[in-house]
């Protein structure tokens, strides 16, 4: 498959074809099982403490003849936390076991639980490669809800990686016919629900991918524009390539970037 290489004024440069990891058939049911492996590889244990809700100073005896217990009085063996007595009368509460009210969960979250996935190095990479294919696809990329310019797919010059300022980047992305996109991931909505008042207030929507070569003065210059990403080649993963388990990306590479994918047989 080639590809045209565009400058950054939107000429064409010449073309290049691309290597062999962008011939991988599409699996969106592996690029999931990526994406969600590492998800739950982000998540933090937590739990409840074990002894949550069973701190009482007071414990209710089950022992005959004992006069903190509950034989004789005409009631449930329910387990119960002392409240207050009078001589021999108690006024117990039931808020220990869990179907009481005021008890202590039956099956709180627990610590120990392990909340991590695996996957094999080879169907990882495997998902990697057809994320990277999917991406090349205009239909594909449509189908997600990106704004597409009509010369999509096409590779970029390096020279975009020693851009130094927003406003440049902006420029170019705009001079590239990513207008549309840029408009579209710069629209937030407020989030239904509860999650608004959890540090998630607005939701965002996801942008074009730009894969360069090296650590460059882009990632600093583009990394503030709304769903704009911006990864060196090296350290590509399914999530960045297919946000959400949604494959198909808008991507923009490189060209040394799309010269290292083949030169060092990356995800292969």
């Amino acid at each position: 498959m080639k590809l045209k290489i565009l400058n950054t004024d939107n000429t064409e440069k010449g073309s290049v074809e691309m290597p062999d990891q962008f011939n991988e058939p599409f699996r969106p049911n592996l690029i999931k099982r990526a994406v969600i492996t590492l998800q739950a590889n982000r998540r933090q244990p937590y739990g409840a403490s074990p002894t949550a809700g069973k701190r009482q100073s007071a414990k209710i005896s089950r022992r005959r003849r004992n006069f903190k217990g509950s034989y004789g009085i005409g009631i449930s063996r329910v387990p119960r936390k002392t409240v207050s007595r009078r001589g021999r009368r108690f006024i117990w509460v039931g808020a220990f076991a869990p179907g009481t009210v005021g008890g202590r969960r039956a099956h709180p979250p627990k610590a120990e639980k392990i909340l991590e996935k695996k996957i094999n190095k080879k169907e990882n990479r495997k998902a990697i490669r057809s994320a990277m294919a999917a991406s090349l696809n205009p239909e594909l990329v449509k189908g997600r809800g990106h704004k597409v310019p009509d010369n999509y797919p096409f590779i970029l010059t390096s020279n975009i990686e020693n851009t130094g300022k927003t406003k440049d980047a902006v420029k170019i992305l705009q001079t590239l016919g990513l207008k549309e996109e840029l408009t579209r991931t710069k629209e937030k909505k407020i989030r239904a629900g509860k999650g608004k008042m959890r540090g998630r207030k607005y939701e965002k929507k996801t942008g074009p991918l730009l894969v360069v070569s090296k650590k460059c003065e882009l990632i600093k210059s583009a990394r503030n524009i709304p769903g704009i990403n911006i990864i060196e080649v090296d350290k590509i993963n399914a999530e960045l390539l297919a946000p959400g388990a949604t494959p198909a990306r808008l991507t923009i590479f490189t060209e040394q970037a799309v010269e290292r994918i083949g030169k060092e047989k990356l995800f292969l």
